[in-house]
């Protein structure tokens, strides 16, 4: 009579976005029964949402500036980026039968440039390496026998665990932070907003009148660095892509100080000695927004960029020098709520290599609950991938030292 065939090692996955579901795959893979418990109804809902604007799943520049974008994170995150570069997850999306192109900014995305496609062939496959997935589970940590347990009551005995459950951006979409109160014993730096816009004290006049602009075709400095792109005037404030490049270096100088001062050039393309050609002559009984207009080529909205600076009290400076380094007050960055990202989390210190948390063998963590950031441009999905890879072969490996397989 034949040996009966022990089970699979149970393994749970708690999160549901990229980094829950690529470690699922990989250890289903791996011969091992996966079980993916997310708390919200569908998975996968921050996907979606980046998908609105085209699914910038990943960038195509050079892998050593690639990693560099990862900041004070780079040296580390480097291991997990070498094994699974941008080219290895554009190859896994075609393998999803979504292929990607590179934009003319370098960034990668769908050629269906929506992330709902890719969603649905990567359930279908998870489904088909038979990963089971539970929605509305919220997990609540574990109990005295070391079971998984959640608000309904239920529990789940696992061989080991992967954590995804993300940062603390775009709480409605899932990921609150909330976790951090379940792993106590646990290094965790604090959650702070990543890719986020900042607070400016306008005028009322200024945001009723331009609340909602876009800036377009600006540049905007702080210490030394210089990014060119766009941005959106709030209520609020300011955000948008060329304000996120920029946004750790600003929040970090605003919890130094108190305040950051962001400095606009509203007309890039034009040398100061060219703009003060244009603009260093008489008025002639001209309102100093339509000279800015005709002379200078300004938009409304960045016309009254210049009158709030002048009535803020910047009448001292050149007008071509106003224009070409405009002084923003920044008092404070928006909160988790509106940010894209998180920084912060798990400190590196807290885990193995292999993502596995020191002080809780058999559990492994991924993506944004890991304390590491970066721009937008497909950086933040990358990482999560990464990362997500990494902790499932993490468990592979850890079961078989183990002989648990």
């Amino acid at each position: 009579m034949s040996p009966v065939a022990s089970p699979p090692p149970r393994i749970a996955v708690i999160g549901g976005g990229p980094a829950g579901l690529i470690a699922a795959e990989v250890m289903a893979q791996g011969g091992l029964a996966v079980t993916v418990f997310d708390r919200m109804p569908s998975p996968a809902r921050k996907l979606l949402m980046a998908g609105r604007g085209g699914l910038n799943i990943t960038h195509s520049e050079p892998l050593d500036a690639f990693i560099g974008r990862y900041g004070a994170a780079a040296g580390w995150m480097q291991h997990y980026l070498d094994a699974f570069p941008p080219q290895a997850l554009r190859q896994w999306c075609a393998g999803l039968g979504e292929d990607t192109f590179i934009g003319s900014s370098g960034r990668i995305f769908p050629k269906a440039m929506k992330a709902s496609p890719l969603l649905r062939a990567w359930l279908a496959r998870l489904d088909s390496l038979t990963v089971k997935l539970v929605t509305r589970a919220d997990w609540t940590g574990w109990d005295q026998s070391g079971a998984l347990q959640f608000a309904d009551g239920s529990r789940f005995v696992a061989d080991a665990t992967v954590l995804a459950l993300g940062g603390a951006s775009w709480p409605r979409l899932g990921a609150d932070g909330g976790w951090t109160a379940l792993l106590p014993e646990i290094g965790i730096a604090p959650l702070e907003p990543a890719n986020s816009g900042f607070v400016v004290p306008w005028s009322e006049m200024f945001r009723s009148r331009h609340a909602g602009a876009p800036l377009k075709r600006i540049a905007l400095a702080f210490e030394g660095m210089v990014k060119r792109g766009e941005a959106v005037i709030t209520a609020q404030g300011i955000e948008g892509g060329a304000v996120y490049a920029l946004s750790s270096l600003l929040r970090e100088a605003i919890a130094r100080e108190g305040a950051a001062v962001l400095h606009v050039d509203l007309r890039p393309d034009l040398s100061l000695d060219a703009l003060a050609a244009l603009v260093n002559e008489p008025r002639r009984g001209a309102s100093l927004s339509n000279f800015l207009r005709k002379r200078a080529n300004l938009p409304p909205v960045a016309i009254g960029l210049v009158q709030e600076a002048l009535h803020a009290g910047q009448s001292a400076l050149p007008l071509a020098t106003l224009i070409k380094a405009l002084p923003l007050n920044l008092t404070a960055p928006f909160g988790l709520a509106r940010a894209i990202s998180t920084a912060g989390g798990i400190r590196l210190e807290e885990v193995d290599d292999n993502l596995m948390l020191k002080k809780r063998p058999s559990v492994f963590v991924a993506g944004e609950m890991l304390d590491w950031e970066a721009p937008t441009g497909g950086y933040l999905l990358q990482g999560c991938f990464a990362t997500g890879i990494a902790a499932g072969n993490g468990v592979i490996s850890w079961l078989k030292k183990n002989g648990a397989r």
